[in-house]
């Protein structure tokens, strides 16, 4: 999947513009599917339809509940949680305000954090999530989003610190309690005037010792890596294809969705590739990708790896690219060893 192409923005932004109303069904429950290839990838949830579409953020809680995000044009995004079983309680189901596009999610104690692209703010939802609820919090990152500033992904520090990633200029931002600061600015964390996707810094991750943050830049399929000590930010890893969301295992290697390769790749701690898992193998009968579709965010829980497949056509082009056949959305899981 080489050849996809976005010259513009500017299809995204028309179809923002589209944000519609509406309400959500009850969700559908576990789809039982064998969707296992080698590399052990299985379908672990179906989002509900109606509803939108495209699912891209994903965090886990204490209790293994996996939380997944919308990144939908067409109408208003939700908020999912799933159990650990891949049903869909539809009384924790939040539907967000029109312009509303969340993209990165992370749970830390009692509260989970959204990244809203379509507003450039922070979203704070206390735990338990359930219908109706507002956030408690809503954090003013930067102005001008979707054209000048993307907030994409999440991650926190030992401290509690949160920090968020903005695609288009280039920064990871700093939240300490409501105070937000530029933690780090930089030519390499730019998409560029030829990356595609057009998404420059994304994924965010800091090592163990919480002594270096990883970031991935999508467009020019990068791994960084920001030394906190000698505020140095040099290259990790490079051709990953469309690097996106990234964590660490209990290993310490570093997990990449590469969304434009349709897999996930681990890397050790000189950059090098040792694993491969997941791929693309075609559209099912109810219109579900099998195995991994444009991979945009993973997260670990309970001994297993969880990926949003965001099936996301970006070429202007009909007829082109496997996403525009996609119909039903999916979360896949991935077992370690």
């Amino acid at each position: 999947m080489l050849t996809r192409r976005l010259p513009t923005l500017l299809l995204m932004l028309l179809t923002l513009a589209l944000t519609v109303g509406g309400s959500i069904l009850p969700a559908t429950g576990h789809d039982d599917g064998d969707d296992r290839d080698d590399g052990k990838v299985e379908r672990f949830a179906t989002l509900p339809k109606p509803g939108p579409g495209h699912p891209e953020g994903i965090a886990a809680d204490a209790d293994g509940n996996i939380y997944v995000s919308t990144f939908d044009f067409t109408q208003p995004n939700n908020l999912y949680v799933f159990g650990r079983d891949g049903r869909l309680n539809g009384k924790r189901t939040v539907t967000l305000g029109p312009g509303s596009l969340p993209l990165g999610l992370a749970v830390r104690g009692h509260h989970l954090y959204v990244a809203d692209f379509g507003k450039g703010d922070v979203l704070r939802f206390a735990l338990p999530l359930k219908t109706g609820d507002l956030p408690t919090e809503s954090i003013h990152v930067c102005d001008n989003p979707t054209t000048e500033c993307a907030l994409n992904a999440l991650e926190f520090d030992g401290a509690g610190n949160v920090y968020v990633s903005d695609s288009f200029g280039g920064r990871v931002f700093k939240i300490t309690g409501s105070a937000v600061s530029t933690f780090l600015t930089d030519e390499m964390l730019k998409p560029g005037s030829h990356g595609f996707p057009p998404f420059g810094a994304n994924g965010l991750a800091f090592n163990t010792a919480g002594t270096q943050l990883f970031i991935a830049n999508t467009a020019d399929d990068r791994i960084l890596k920001y030394d906190l000590a000698t505020k140095t930010l040099s290259t990790f890893a490079e051709s990953i294809n469309g690097a996106d969301g990234i964590a660490f295992d209990r290993q310490g290697r570093l997990w990449v969705c590469a969304n434009q390769a349709d897999e996930l790749v681990a890397l050790n701690s000189r950059g090098r590739i040792v694993e491969r898992r997941g791929s693309f193998r075609g559209i099912a009968s109810d219109g579900a990708a099998k195995g991994l579709l444009f991979p945009a965010s993973l997260v670990f829980s309970r001994g297993a790896i969880y990926v949003t497949n965001l099936a996301l056509a970006l070429t202007p082009a009909a007829g082109d690219e496997p996403e525009e056949d996609v119909t039903t959305y999916t979360v896949s899981r991935i077992e370690l060893d």
